[in-house]
């Protein structure tokens, strides 16, 4: 049976820069094929309209999809549906399917669609990620612009229920696999770091949060979790029980400078010889990563005695380890890549690996 296409659901405010976090993906895909659902409503289609100019090979205008009629969770089933359907039809499909949500969606429901007969044999969620405006959640407001939030609220028929921002804002937090928090060059770094530190303690174990000042997320941290996030549904209850569930309107602020590049973000590349344990040396890795808040880490193992290669890819601190290929002419040697935010203890992470 075919592998599920892993599709990423992104979620936050209106003005919290998810647009902005998706085109930078767009300009550095590494040639992954991105098919791009938007839920776009009202009249202004701004944000189908940048995107669609990014001129990127890995996203054409025919793999972004705008669906306008509303807020996504209140019309799963007449709208977003049918829109993967289609989708999942096409001959030629996407390696990774993005979802980016209106300004007040709540991520639970369209998770819970992936388990309708006829899309939960050929998706999966590989993660919830939930972008945040640093400075306004810092400041207590949650969204940069909150009158434009309630205009655009005031815009959809769709929406059925009235939700005060505070408790939208923990919904999206509780059910997140990432909490991205965008826009830190507008805090200082003490501020940055209670931020992330509160955010962390309001989410549940494992997930991370990580800082950006423009959404500029190496592709390797963003996609690829394999989380498979609707089969885990119990874990990432919403908090507060809405009428239906809350969504509103999407990301018209954008910042038009191009990203800054991965300055917060920095990888490495570790290398031992064969190992003989590969249970123990997953544990190792594990207590690694624990110890130094590495976001990935993969890369092939040799170990001693296999003829095939151990790939090892682990996300956060869950390590999933699978025997591949043989290693044939390439060198029996363990090599592995370290990804995390700038300031990595690179000698420390280097002598723990190779223990």
């Amino acid at each position: 049976m075919p592998a599920k296409i892993p599709a990423t659901v992104v979620t936050g405010f209106l003005g919290a820069g998810k647009t902005t976090l998706i085109r930078h993906m767009l300009q550095n895909a590494e040639g992954k094929k991105i098919a791009l659902i938007i839920n776009e409503f009202g009249d202004l289609g701004v944000d189908g309209d940048i995107l669609k100019g990014c001129g990127e090979e890995t996203c054409t205008e025919d793999d972004i999809v705008e669906l306008s009629n509303g807020c996504i969770c209140c019309t799963v089933a007449d709208d977003f549906i049918p829109t993967m359907e289609q989708l999942l039809a096409r001959d030629e499909k996407p390696d990774h399917i993005v979802i980016e949500t209106s300004g007040l969606a709540l991520p639970q429901p369209l998770v819970r669609a992936f388990n309708w007969p006829d899309i939960s044999t050929k998706v999966t969620v590989d993660g919830v990620v939930t972008v945040v405006d640093g400075r306004a959640v810092h400041d207590g407001q949650f969204a940069h612009n909150v009158a434009a939030v309630d205009a655009q609220r005031a815009q959809d028929e769709n929406l059925d229920h009235e939700t005060p921002l505070s408790e939208l804002f923990e919904d999206q937090v509780a059910c997140a696999d990432m909490i991205v928090v965008n826009k830190t060059d507008l805090l200082n770094e003490e501020e940055a770091g209670a931020l992330t530190s509160r955010l962390k303690s309001e989410s549940r174990d494992g997930v991370q949060v990580v800082k950006t000042a423009m959404g500029a997320l190496p592709v390797d941290v963003l996609l690829g979790q394999g989380i498979g996030a609707e089969t885990d549904l119990d874990s990432r209850h919403e908090i507060h029980h809405h009428h239906h569930h809350d969504d509103d309107e999407d990301d018209h602020h954008h910042d038009h400078e191009h990203a800054h590049g991965h300055d917060e973000f920095e990888s490495f590349i570790v290398t031992r010889g064969e190992i003989t344990d590969a249970n123990a040396f997953a544990e190792q890795v594990a207590g690694t990563i624990r110890a130094n808040n590495i976001l990935r880490l993969k890369g092939f193992v040799a170990v001693a005695g296999k003829p095939m290669r151990l790939t090892l890819q682990a996300v956060g601190p869950r390590v999933d380890t699978y025997f591949d290929q043989p290693f044939g002419d390439t060198p029996r040697e363990t090599r592995l890549v370290v990804i995390g935010e700038a300031g990595l203890d690179q000698t420390g992470i280097t002598s723990a690996l190779q223990k």
